[in-house]
């Protein structure tokens, strides 16, 4: 019914392949592969050549996996320190343009603590306000006035203060209407602007 272990090994042809070797083995010495008059080559044993990737070169161009590990993190540290320089260096001109602008606007807001009319107008992507008196609504309207964002707050300056602004960082520039052909209405706004 079942097969031996030994019939299995037969049939398989393992058993073959150990009689075969055990045919090689010099009866003398016990050690297969060597026969009568036969030495290993300089006393070096047989069939144990030195794995790749330790020290030995490889073929076709590959790198040590040790080494690809070496230069990506190379790679990888210098590709870090010229972002870090990169980032630094738009701080630092950020900051001067900054300190710039500071300079600039330093006593020149128009803002009045008593102005009762709002101004409404887009900027950052919302609608903002901010109130000036009757006089300096018209200005704004007309273009003689601008507004420009510092520090979250709105301050109203002359044109020429909120241009010299925008040539610094134009991003701060909530409010300068540009004067156009149509001029200002009854009503203090501009005719080509529509709410």
């Amino acid at each position: 019914m079942a097969e031996s272990l030994r019939d299995q090994l037969l049939k398989s042809g393992i058993v073959k392949q150990v009689r075969e070797e055990k045919r090689a083995a010099s009866p003398q010495t016990g050690k297969p592969g060597l026969h009568k008059g036969h030495k290993p080559a300089h006393g070096k044993p047989q069939g144990h050549n030195k794995p790749q990737g330790q020290g030995a070169p490889r073929k076709d161009g590959e790198i040590d996996l040790a080494k690809a590990y070496a230069v990506r993190q190379q790679t990888e540290a210098a590709e870090r320190k010229l972002a870090e320089q990169q980032a630094a260096e738009q701080a630092r001109l950020k900051r001067e343009r900054k300190q710039k602008i500071e300079k600039l606007l330093q006593g020149q807001a128009l803002n009045k603590a008593d102005a009762d009319q709002a101004r409404h107008f887009e900027y950052g992507g919302k609608i903002r306000r901010i109130y000036v008196d009757a006089a300096q609504l018209v200005a704004l309207n007309a273009g003689e006035l601008g507004v420009v964002q510092q520090s979250g707050r709105y301050l109203l300056v002359a044109r020429a203060i909120a241009e010299q602004v925008r040539n610094i960082d134009a991003n701060i520039v909530a409010l300068l209407v540009e004067t156009s052909p149509g001029g200002v209405g009854e009503d203090g706004v501009p005719d080509d602007l529509m709410w």
